[in-house]
């Protein structure tokens, strides 16, 4: 009985542990991988000046599909 009793804690312990790990991928580390994923797609499909800021970024912006120009923001200079 001991014997069963101890593998039920541990698998309790164990659920614990994963679920605790699932919500902290999903709250911290996803948003953030989220993010990354959206400004460099957003960077890649930019226009941007031929010419890079001294810090070595180069100002963008954006047309969606319907023309519109978006506000400039700033990507990494890739030569």
């Amino acid at each position: 009985m001991k014997e069963a009793s101890g593998e039920l804690n541990m698998t309790v312990f164990v659920v614990t542990v994963v679920a605790a790990l699932g919500v902290f991928f999903f709250t911290i580390i996803w948003p953030a991988i989220k993010n990354n994923m959206a400004s460099n797609t957003r960077c890649s499909d930019a226009i941007c000046a031929s010419e890079k800021n001294s810090d070595g970024t180069v100002d963008c912006y954006y047309v969606d599909r319907k023309g519109n120009k978006t506000a400039n923001f700033t990507c990494v200079w890739k030569g």
